[in-house]
């Protein structure tokens, strides 16, 4: 269970920051109102907290390096889902490798 709402956490944290820094992204380089940046910078406080509630045995380094290859996948998936750029068997092959030092920096049982 600890490991899911773990990834849990890793996956909403991404989502708040991608979905914030696009947010910001959109008011500041294709002219939205001023009300994206605003949602987009709340959005983006909001991922900064998200980390915190990982397990209390888990350190801020692992949690971060960690939440890099999900932040990674995620991109990928939100440029696919989003922006509509279909990714290659580059981006595919550069995931799962993310994924895997992910596994292994946070999840590898250590004594």
């Amino acid at each position: 269970m600890q490991l899911v709402q773990s990834m849990f956490y890793f996956i909403l944290a991404g989502v708040f920051e991608i979905g914030g820094g696009y947010l910001v992204w959109l008011w500041l380089r294709e002219g939205k109102p001023v009300l994206y940046g605003i949602i987009g910078a709340v959005v983006l406080v909001l991922y900064g907290v998200i980390p915190t509630l990982q397990p209390p045995n888990s350190n801020f380094g692992r949690v971060y390096a960690t939440y890099g290859g999900i932040f990674i996948v995620l991109s990928i998936l939100w440029g696919w889902k989003i922006d509509n750029v279909i990714p290659d068997k580059f981006d595919l092959i550069g995931g799962i490798i993310a994924l895997i030092g992910v596994i292994i920096i946070m999840y590898a049982p250590r004594n």
